[in-house]
């Protein structure tokens, strides 16, 4: 039986269920429209989980989720060709570090999750420098380039309406 090409042009390689479901977001970046959105919104998710966003909990599962992302970020690329809709652990990570230090509220989460997505859709210097280079660890590096200007303009904000 002969195997199929992927988009890389290598054989059919077979990703383990883990890397799959971690690297694409729970299997957002699966979803056939705007998997980047849908996978940013299902990060929010963790913040229902009570004192998710206090520093010394949200800081190390966000180390976690770059360290394990950027390896299933690389593994899923061999597969699905350089920064695949399909890998979405990015928009976790950025997510997470959009919400650093920022006072959790529905409004702050929601100006969050806007301004991460414009900046994550445009990516401002280095963001889109990151986002040219292949790579596990380029796909994370963009999000988390969007992940710290979004905290930075939420910290600032808050900082003039306080």
């Amino acid at each position: 039986m002969e195997q199929q090409p992927t988009v890389n042009n290598q054989p059919d390689l077979k990703i383990p269920f883990a890397v799959k479901c971690f690297g694409s977001g729970f299997f957002t970046g699966f979803f056939p429209y705007a998997s980047g959105t849908v996978g940013s919104a299902a990060a929010l998710l963790f913040f229902l989980i009570p004192a998710f966003h206090v520093s010394f909990v949200i800081i190390p599962v966000t180390a976690v989720f770059f360290i394990l992302g950027g390896i299933s970020a690389g593994m899923m690329e061999t597969k699905y060709g350089q920064d695949p809709r399909q890998v979405t652990i990015d928009e976790f990570v950025g997510m997470f570090v959009s919400l650093w230090f920022v006072p959790i509220s529905l409004l702050n989460i929601g100006l969050a999750f806007l301004i991460f997505r414009i900046l994550d859709i445009l990516k401002p210097y280095p963001a889109g420098e990151f986002d040219k280079r292949p790579g596990g660890w380029n796909i994370m590096l963009d999000d988390v380039v969007a992940g710290l200007y979004t905290n930075f303009i939420l910290q600032i904000s808050l900082r003039f309406l306080n």
